[in-house]
């Protein structure tokens, strides 16, 4: 299966949207009002700066991409540049990570796990050492585990393989360090994690991500993949057991607005709550304070802590995160600020050196943040 190609917008649209003019935007809420599908348009423009941003990523090349913002639940605006197409989607990479905590904190709030608890609980075949990491440690990527040096085991694993078979893979390796006590980003600890919701659930992956994030929030576009680096080409979905958690999300720029947009109103969308208050709260807060920060080309920001799941780019005394953020290797860049509410992404799919468009993300960032 192929990635679909990015869809050409309208002669008007796209003129505007590459012009040296206001660049258009689309906005609608983000709640129960909101359609699942591509969103309205309206005469919304971007801040000055982020315009700016904007138009140098398309000055560099940056092909199709989306900026989109909002506070408190509401998105303002949503613009698509460069002919990027509202309803295809695009690989995440590492933006994946934050949906994966979601979709494990959804069981913490029924209480059939708890982040302390250790693995072995619903895992079999780990081995002692790996069966006494938790969740927690997992979701903050400081489980101990082999694979934080560019090894990818789990992109290396056959796409065909179930999620217990891939923790069991994952863990089977000496761990590198005491769990806790190292943060150490990409070691394919995401895998056990899944495989503890396939385990309590009764469901694979994609179902229960579906059923109990996806669907909620309209998130019609969103699917799970197993993420490939040598190709843009897709494995056949009906045999895909094994999809790479930390970086396998397909999704689309409204589709992970929704997702941010929950976590603005505490986990709350419409009438219903997706995550608790105290959920939400523990995956925005800094989780590696007492950790030793272990450096990582997979980032932009060398000097931010983890939350579950999410960079903790600025954090206060009592370790509740300031700005939690996401970034992928492709470019997506979702971000959620604590104290204003406001939430935006940032959304390329740039599969050469995305990050070299760092300043012109950040820059539009601080300019919709306001």
């Amino acid at each position: 299966m192929h990635l679909r190609s990015p869809v050409s917008v309208s002669l008007a649209l796209a003129g505007l949207l590459l012009g040296a003019s206001a660049a258009t935007a689309q906005t609608a809420a983000v709640g129960p009002a909101a359609r699942p599908g591509p969103v309205a348009a309206a005469n919304n423009t971007l801040p000055a700066a982020a315009e700016a941003g904007a138009r140098s990523m398309l000055a560099g090349s940056a092909g199709g991409f989306a900026v989109g913002h909002g506070r408190q639940g509401v998105l303002t605006s949503l613009a698509y540049f460069g002919g990027m197409a509202p309803d295809t989607a695009y690989p995440i990479a590492s933006a994946s990570k934050w949906l994966v905590a979601a979709t494990l904190m959804t069981l913490v709030d029924e209480g059939r796990v708890s982040l302390d608890q250790p693995i072995a609980t619903w895992l079999t075949g780990l081995g002692a050492d790996a069966g006494r990491i938790t969740l927690r440690q997992l979701l903050s990527q400081t489980a101990g585990l082999a694979g934080a040096s560019g090894e990818f085991y789990d992109i290396a694993q056959d796409h065909r393989i179930t999620l217990a078979e891939s923790a069991r893979d994952i863990a089977r390796r000496p761990l590198v360090s005491r769990p806790g006590e190292v943060f150490a980003y990409g070691t394919g600890g995401f895998q056990l994690v899944g495989a503890v919701v396939e385990a309590v659930t009764g469901q694979r992956w994609a179902e229960a991500f579906d059923e109990r994030v996806a669907r909620p929030l309209g998130m019609t576009h969103t699917r799970w993949v197993h993420l490939r680096l040598d190709s843009s080409d897709e494995f056949p979905a009906a045999e895909t057991l094994n999809p790479v958690l930390q970086g396998g999300a397909v999704s689309t720029p409204e589709d992970y607005l929704r997702f941010l947009a929950m976590l603005s109103q505490g986990g709350r969308h419409g009438d219903r709550q997706i995550l608790s208050q105290q959920s939400v709260d523990a995956m925005l807060t800094d989780q590696t304070a007492r950790a030793r920060m272990t450096p990582t080309p997979a980032s932009v920001l060398p000097l931010a802590h983890y939350s579950l799941g999410s960079w903790c780019e600025t954090w206060d005394a009592q370790g509740a995160c300031q700005r939690n953020s996401s970034i992928g290797l492709y470019g997506v860049y979702p971000w959620i600020e604590r104290n204003t509410g406001r939430f935006g992404v940032v959304f390329p799919y740039v599969r050469d050196n995305a990050f070299r468009f760092w300043p012109q993300i950040e820059a539009i960032r601080n300019a919709v943040s306001g």
